[in-house]
């Protein structure tokens, strides 16, 4: 029996670069759509050295362009304009992630869109979405971060933000731009194409970096508007939740805590030795505990100090506190939650000095059925499908050969 693949027969086509736009394309080929992924000659997509330890092609793009072709394309000759609008004459998505302006630049405006496919759905995210005072500025994902409120709310109190360790603004900006994706598309089989009574540019995906981080700062504004309370940093603790931290153990490692539920709490005072603060009157609301939440991770440390982690755990566990280690790389490929639902899939890599045998990518997410889908193929080498695209837009091989020799 073949995959669930619940967009199987969707085409989509990705000028995007880095990582917002192939993080949307990710997710569509993850369940069956066909991304043809464009780069640019010679060089492709820069993040394709980005944390690059060997050979030509990073995990790091082998990790978000997976399950799609690649197809080199110079959008900057006519060309290549020509190419892409063929292109999307076949497709039923443009995905893009271009400084707003770049795409009209080069020709593929609204107007050229819609002439060559007027049922095509646009989705573009940038810094700052597509029309404001800062739309036409550039932008990466950290800048976005610090504008939309989020970067604040990050690190130690008393010192500078700290940035998380992944690029989360361009990731969670990818997300909403599949979404968006698949609403568009769902609309347009219910409305049976009568989408086209709507203006193209307003059916058109603008996802803004800044909008996306702004979206995920939950009560940031209305606490400020409402109250004129000021979200501060509070390092491993979250605003207004005690007692939820992590604590170091005997044993040098440290473990995540969430005692935080009234009944969870008593039973986590109980489990640590402490029923004077299961018991006191003061810490039997969350309010209460977060006014009292150095007193409160004071004992929890103690007692943590006590203990390995995994004998920690082990108490927290018996008694039902939410609680876990804090994985590196290492313990999550090595973790049996993970294998059992397929989310460590293994690839021979190719990594240009030699075969690296069976690396780990994270697996697809959501799951249907109990386990991953299986990941189709991982990220593309440069140009890997170019011929194959080509011929299905009826080339045949001596003007392909052509073609690939006017871009070495």
């Amino acid at each position: 029996m073949s995959p669930f693949r619940p967009l199987d027969g969707v085409r989509v086509l990705e000028l995007g670069n880095y990582i917002a736009a192939p993080t949307a394309g990710r997710l569509l080929a993850d369940f069956g759509a066909d991304v043809i992924k464009v780069e640019r000659p010679r060089t492709g997509d820069e993040l394709r050295r980005w944390r690059l330890h060997r050979g030509e092609t990073s995990m790091l793009y082998r990790t978000i362009n997976r399950g799609k072709r690649s197809v080199v394309v110079d959008l900057r000759s006519d060309e290549g304009r020509a190419i892409v609008l063929d292109l999307i004459r076949t497709s039923d998505v443009l995905l893009e992630n271009f400084r707003p302006g770049t795409l009209e630049r080069w020709g593929l405006d609204a107007a050229a869109l819609e002439e060559a496919n007027p049922d095509l759905i646009v989705a573009r995210i940038s810094a700052f979405g597509q029309s404001g005072p800062l739309s036409h500025r550039p932008g990466f994902a950290a800048v976005a971060e610090a504008y939309g409120g989020f970067r604040e709310l990050v690190g130690e109190p008393g010192r500078p933000p700290s940035r998380t360790g992944v690029s989360i603004g361009d990731t969670i900006a990818g997300i909403y731009a599949a979404f968006g994706i698949a609403m568009s598309l769902f609309a347009r089989l219910r409305d049976a194409g009568r989408l086209r009574e709507t203006p193209f540019g307003d059916r058109v995906i603008d996802v803004a970096l800044n909008e996306a981080m702004l979206s995920v700062t939950e009560s940031l504004v209305p606490d400020w508007e409402a109250y004129g309370v000021r979200r501060e940093r509070t390092g491993g603790r979250m605003e207004g939740i005690a007692p939820s931290n992590a604590y170091l153990c005997a044993d040098g490692k440290s473990i995540v805590v969430a005692g935080n539920g009234d009944a969870i709490y008593q039973r986590y005072m109980t489990a640590i030795g402490r029923p004077d603060l299961a018991s006191a009157p003061d810490l039997q609301s969350n309010e209460g505990r977060w006014a009292a939440r150095d007193r409160l991770d004071d004992a929890i440390g103690a007692w943590a100090a006590t203990l390995t982690s995994q004998e920690a755990l082990a108490v927290l566990d018996a008694a039902g506190v939410p609680s876990g280690p804090i994985y590196t790389a290492e313990d999550v490929c090595a973790d049996e939650q993970y294998a059992a639902r397929d989310m460590i899939q293994r690839f021979d890599v190719d990594d240009g000095e030699g075969v690296r045998e069976g690396v780990g990518f994270p697996g697809i997410v959501p799951v249907f059925g109990g386990r991953s889908l299986p990941i189709a193929h991982i990220g593309p080498d440069l140009g890997e499908h170019t011929r194959d695209v080509l011929r299905e837009l009826g080339w045949d091989d001596a003007r392909i050969d052509a073609y690939e020799e006017d871009l070495r």
